[in-house]
């Protein structure tokens, strides 16, 4: 059997709006997330971790930020690549650990939601995803509010 771990790491930082995508759910804000695409920090983490646990580079190797074509796109086209992909060379998602780290907009009344909704991209049971949230405690741009940083884990196993 073919175990293969790989973690992600993302951060946005916060611009004009009144929402942002989380995990693919749309959360009420009092500012968006600023990005070539929709600007999701937990589907980009969750997406660049399935990527590193095949060795296939990251978001910006198959979909290039420079390329207009994925300007304001949706991120779970990038999702749904990485799990097609880890199909294609023989792999299934085991399980996918995702944290978010903002001082807000506060996750929790959000979280079940969102691990519903990366379940369903992924074709998992929601089971098998986890997505959480902690604060850093007002350090750091994140504590001061200036944006959301996420890290992700994903655990894939050979088919």
């Amino acid at each position: 059997m073919d175990i293969r771990l790989g973690n992600g790491f993302d951060v946005h930082a916060f611009g004009p709006g009144d929402h942002v995508m989380l995990c693919g759910v749309r959360v009420p804000h009092t500012a968006g997330l600023v990005g070539h695409s929709d600007a999701d920090v937990g589907l980009h983490t969750i997406t660049d971790a399935i990527y590193g646990a095949l060795a296939q580079g990251d978001i910006g190797t198959h979909f290039p930020p420079s390329d207009p074509q994925w300007k304001g796109a949706e991120s779970h086209v990038f999702l749904r690549h990485a799990v097609q992909l880890a199909g294609d060379m023989g792999f299934g998602i085991s399980n996918i650990d995702c944290t978010l780290i903002c001082e807000f907009p506060k996750v929790g009344p959000h979280a079940a939601d969102m691990r519903a909704r990366v379940a369903e991209i992924c074709t998992l049971d929601p089971a098998r995803v986890s997505v959480k949230a902690t604060t850093s405690e007002r350090l750091g741009f994140t504590g001061r509010g200036e944006g959301i940083a996420c890290i992700a884990t994903a655990a894939l196993v050979s088919a």
